[in-house]
């Protein structure tokens, strides 16, 4: 390059130009020259790399260095040919200007920083998603410790830069940043907040990516997508998106449905509302159309033949039904509710199961079902909840019971044309 200015300048003076333009033509023309030195140089560097070495990366088992290829690494070692290069042509071109000179060679070598930690960081990204696939770290938010780390690059790529252009010590900068501790928290709150929540989250196992969970406050119910430093984003069953500070996960309440997903069980608890005015004891020829449902023959047969032993031996006149012990048309259901439930192919046995009275309020008398589903999927647990209490609320007429329902449009018509 040095020759070339040479021939350059020599060139401009047998054309009689005078010496103050000189320099300025020269540095021009040789600034076209670098820049088409500079282009071809990255160019050629970024295509070698990429049949050369692309290919053989493309060839391999693995899959990290493919991950390497995504994040553009050769464009990454390209910056890098590109500083060999200025650096290379800096000399030449700004001989005539060595005050200048001076300062470009501090940029270049400040420029250099943020090059190196550029590639460093393609394989922190590199790494980052290898590592998020593995099944050992796939539920862990590994992006908010590497979000950490290249914050940490950054800030001391920063600092190195800074004394290089100034030619002070970086812990000048250092001391510096000390004092201005109460600016940088300020600054960095979020972050250090949510590096705080990333290692409790962590630590205590409270969220995963993939797991359901629900924070009404900031209307999420959906499915964990992505754990950051700063946020945690939950894909919503509407198929919107929320997007979370990571450290309202350790100061807010929220649902987390996980257990429910590993126990292999969905529970229903749901109630019917029976008319309190259709519950009644059992007569005998109730009792007779009760054994002829084939889940409860059995159970009522047995549980009259204990009332009647009870009765008879206490000497009960059981020509009146509120004397002794009787059974209820209401008890026969709960009887029949569980019996079903023990023997429905979709309800899981080894997880509770109950059949429950409620306190009676002014709906009547709340009769709730307590079970679990044996999958845990949505929409099967939807349809075997919907299956039970179609039964249920079809089954409570053979009782004699009914259910409570308001008074409607058509009740209050109904009663015009009653004489």
């Amino acid at each position: 390059m040095k020759e070339l200015k040479q021939h350059f300048e020599t060139f401009l003076h047998n054309q009689h130009i005078s010496d103050t333009i000189i320099p300025y033509l020269v540095f021009m023309v040789l600034l076209v020259i670098a820049g088409i030195l500079l282009f071809v140089s990255v160019f050629v560097t970024k295509k070698i790399l990429e049949n050369v070495v692309g290919r053989f990366f493309k060839k391999t088992s693995g899959k990290w260095d493919d991950l390497l290829i995504k994040h553009k690494l050769f464009s990454a070692i390209g910056y890098f040919v590109s500083v060999i290069v200025l650096k290379a042509t800096a000399p030449a071109l700004f001989e005539d200007f060595p005050r200048t000179l001076v300062f470009i060679n501090k940029l270049l070598d400040a420029y250099l920083v943020f090059v190196i930690v550029r590639i460093i960081i393609v394989f922190l990204k590199a790494t980052e998603e290898y590592l998020s696939e593995s099944q050992l770290f796939i539920e862990k938010p590994i992006a908010s410790y590497f979000q950490l780390v290249r914050i940490i690059l950054y800030v001391i790529a920063l600092i190195l830069a800074l004394s290089i252009i100034l030619s002070k010590s970086p812990l000048y900068f250092l001391g510096a940043f000390g004092a201005m501790t109460a600016v940088i928290l300020l600054i960095f709150k979020d972050t250090i907040l949510g590096l705080v929540a990333s290692i409790q989250i962590s630590a205590n196992d409270m969220v995963r990516i993939g797991d359901w969970v629900e924070m009404p406050k900031y209307n999420a119910d959906g499915d964990v997508t992505a754990i950051n430093l700063n946020t945690v984003k939950v894909s919503n069953w509407d198929k919107t998106i929320t997007t979370i500070p990571t450290y309202y996960f350790i100061t807010e309440s929220f649902k987390n449905w996980r257990g429910m997903q590993m126990s292999g069980g969905r529970r229903i608890k749901r109630t019917i509302q029976i008319s309190i005015d259709s519950i009644q004891f059992v007569d005998p020829e109730m009792r007779e159309r009760f054994k002829a449902i084939d889940l409860i023959r059995e159970t009522v047969t047995k549980r009259q033949a204990e009332i009647e032993k009870h009765n008879s031996e206490n000497e009960v006149n059981t020509d009146v039904l509120l004397n002794g012990r009787r059974m209820t048309n209401i008890g026969v259901f709960r009887m029949y509710i569980e019996k079903y439930l023990r023997n429905h192919p979709r309800i899981n046995q080894e997880m509770t199961l109950l059949t429950r009275q409620l306190t009676p309020n002014e709906q009547g008398l709340p009769i709730e079902i307590y079970c679990f589903t044996n999958t845990t999927k949505w929409a099967e647990y939807e349809n075997i909840q919907s299956d039970i209490f179609d039964h249920m609320v079809a089954a409570v007429n053979y009782f004699d019971l009914t259910i409570f329902q308001s008074p409607t449009g058509k009740d209050f018509r109904g009663l015009g044309t009653m004489k």
